[in-house]
């Protein structure tokens, strides 16, 4: 409907393709930004799929989204390790910039 609405006819790519690249290559340049390391910045991808998977195949909502969000993130910082989360190489200001990025 976008490409429509933009009258674009004659594109070599589909809309939906272009989108996604923009998406990761925006994460991407954002995590280099950070200077996270490789296995941050691998988790942050990640992540970044994660929520896009959340929104397009299951439809959730914003709220929902978000909710799920703390989960992987849960414990970062706890030097506890049944506490920590699926993104426990993340100190707590990198923990706030994602979500503020997010």
């Amino acid at each position: 409907e976008l490409e429509e609405f933009l009258n674009f006819k004659q594109l070599k790519t589909p809309l939906k393709e272009v989108i996604l690249l923009d998406y990761n290559t925006a994460g991407f340049w954002w995590a280099k930004e950070m200077n996270f390391s490789l296995i941050q910045l691998s988790g942050f991808m990640d992540l970044l799929n994660f929520l896009l998977e959340n929104l397009s195949e299951k439809r959730m909502t914003l709220g929902k989204n978000l909710k799920e969000l703390g989960r992987p993130m849960a414990g970062i910082g706890e030097t506890d390790s049944e506490r920590s989360g699926d993104l426990n190489f993340f100190n707590i200001e990198q923990a706030k910039a994602i979500i503020d990025y997010l």
